[in-house]
């Protein structure tokens, strides 16, 4: 008996270690695999697939619940990976979360480095948003109610793209072209460059001040979002307090949650199945976008 014991206590390892070693390398593609395993498609579907730009990581999908009553918000989901690593390929766990819920739902994906650095993120964060303003409505959604998400580095795009309006000047859109903006344990604030990530995407650029959301907090700011775990190491949590006190002082409007248990990663899981409802973030998620008054865009400079 105590051998069988002992080979099961080292299958149980071996599988442990064969999942740290999956995460690891691409913690999105196991989460992906997991939700599809512990739950299901949720009655969702991708209904559209796009190319914005010349190179692969320009590329985008569209997910939409079965069941829904048009036209919905459409948020566009912009994923993590210090600026240097993800796809949007493995991002399909976040439309089977947030979908279900009454929206349209496009993961977006950018150029990394070394193909690209500042500002190429938010180049590309505006050509996407531009090709769902210009697609939202043939495709169910309300282009009038677009809410931009973002998790860590793809939270930094989000707020960045949504905060420096020439971004999506040069895309033809106005600053009201977004109506509301949620950032996943995102970086607002964080010069001096001190990661290798930030380094590499932004350690060329002359003024580094340029480069932080902090310093662009302004009262013509869409609604903001911003959640952050309070243990997370990777991007503190300092990074959401001193962006919402900066957009606070500049009068726009902004709400934050801090999880006491939650990390960096914490905020993404808690979108896949079997967490999801397990955590807040969802629900607040959720509430926040049907709290969000329709956007005005005014239209910016045509291309």
């Amino acid at each position: 008996m105590a051998w069988v014991l002992a080979v099961t206590a080292a299958a149980a390892l071996l599988a442990a270690l064969a999942l740290w070693i999956a995460v690891k390398t691409n913690g999105p593609a196991v989460l992906d695999t997991i939700d599809r395993l512990t739950g299901s498609d949720r009655q969702v579907a991708m209904i559209e697939s796009a190319i914005f730009g010349p190179s692969p990581a320009q590329k985008l999908a569209v997910y939409a619940p079965s069941q829904n009553s048009a036209p919905l918000p459409v948020l566009v989901f912009i994923h993590g990976g210090s600026w240097s690593s993800g796809n949007p390929d493995d991002y399909g766990f976040v439309a089977r979360a947030l979908a279900p819920e009454g929206f349209i739902v496009v993961i977006a994906g950018y150029r990394l480095f070394p193909e690209a650095r500042f500002p190429a993120m938010l180049e590309d964060a505006a050509s996407a948003i531009a090709w769902t303003h210009a697609n939202a409505a043939r495709l169910g959604g309300d282009p009038a109610r677009i809410v931009l998400v973002g998790h860590s580095a793809g939270a930094y795009n989000a707020v960045m793209t949504a905060l420096d309006g020439r971004w999506l000047a040069n895309e033809g859109l106005g600053a009201g072209a977004i109506a509301g903006v949620i950032g996943l344990a995102g970086p607002y604030d964080f010069y001096p460059f001190t990661s290798d990530g930030s380094r590499n995407s932004f350690g060329h650029v002359a003024d580094a001040g340029t480069t932080q959301p902090v310093n662009f907090a302004n009262n013509g700011a869409p609604p903001m979002l911003l959640l952050h775990g309070e243990t997370d190491t990777t991007v503190r949590a300092r990074n959401s307090r001193a962006l919402a006190d900066a957009l606070d002082r500049a009068g726009a409007i902004v709400q934050t949650r801090y999880y006491p248990n939650l990390g960096h990663n914490d905020l993404v899981i808690a979108l896949a199945s079997p967490w999801r409802e397990q955590r807040p973030v969802l629900a607040e998620m959720t509430k926040f976008v049907r709290s969000l008054k329709a956007s005005v865009p005014v239209q910016g400079k045509t291309r």
